[in-house]
C-alpha cells in the first residue's frame, strides 16, 4: 500500500519542520552541524543536503537521495559525491507525493545497520523526511534541505515523532501507517 500526499497537506509540508540554516552549500552545512554534536543516528534526505554533508567531512548514517535537484537531474559531481566507500548501497521505488511501504522497509532496514546506508530512490524522496522521523531513534538528527532558503534539522524526540505521525494520518490511504 502507498500512502499519497492530499493536496490540502502540501503547504503544510513546505514550512519547515525544524530548525532552519539559512544559506547555501557548505556554509549552512556547518551552522547547523555545530548545534549537533553527536546524534544517536543522523539522516540526510535530498541530494544537495547529502552531498555537502559529506562535503564538509561528515558521513551520515543514512542517505536518502533521488539524484534530482528541484525536480532536475543533479550534477554528475553531486551524485558520484553521495556515492562514498563507506555506505552501503540499496534502492527503494518511492513515486512523487507518496511514501510506499517499501521505502519505510528500506528505510527500517538502514536503521538496523551498523554501516552508513545510502537509499537511492526511483521517484522522489522528499516525503522520506517523515518516515525517517517516526523511525529514527530519539536524540537523533534528520537533515533535509529547504528550498531556496537552506537545511532543515529536525532533532527527533517523542514529542516530534507524535508531530509526524499526525501528518502521516493526514495521508490518503491506511493498511500500514498505523505500523508507524
Amino acid at each position: 500500500m502507498t500512502l499519497r500526499l492530499p493536496e490540502k497537506l502540501r503547504e503544510e509540508l513546505k514550512k519547515p519542520f525544524g530548525t532552519l540554516y539559512r544559506g547555501n552549500e557548505t556554509a549552512c552545512i556547518e551552522d547547523a552541524k555545530r548545534d549537533f554534536e553527536s546524534p544517536a543516528k543522523l539522516i540526510s534526505v535530498g541530494d544537495v543536503v547529502t552531498f555537502y554533508l559529506i562535503k564538509s567531512g561528515t558521513i551520515p548514517d543514512i542517505a536518502i537521495v533521488d539524484g534530482m535537484v528541484m525536480r532536475k537531474p543533479a550534477p554528475k559531481e553531486m551524485i558520484e559525491g553521495t556515492k562514498v566507500p563507506e555506505f552501503t548501497m540499496t534502492t527503494a521505488i518511492n513515486p512523487a507525493g507518496k511514501i510506499t511501504e517499501e521505502l519505510v522497509r528500506t528505510i527500517q532496514d538502514a536503521m538496523k545497520s551498523d554501516r552508513p546506508t545510502r537509499i537511492f530512490v526511483q521517484g522522489e524522496e522528499d516525503l522520506a523526511t517523515l518516515p525517517a522521523i517516526i523511525l529514527a531513534p530519539q536524540s537523533s538528527v534528520v537533515i533535509y534541505g529547504q528550498p531556496n532558503e537552506g537545511v532543515v534539522v529536525v532533532n527527533v524526540t517523542s514529542a516530534k515523532k507524535d508531530e509526524t505521525r499526525a501528518l502521516l494520518q493526514q495521508m490518503e490511504g491506511n493498511s500500514w501507517k498505523s505500523k508507524l
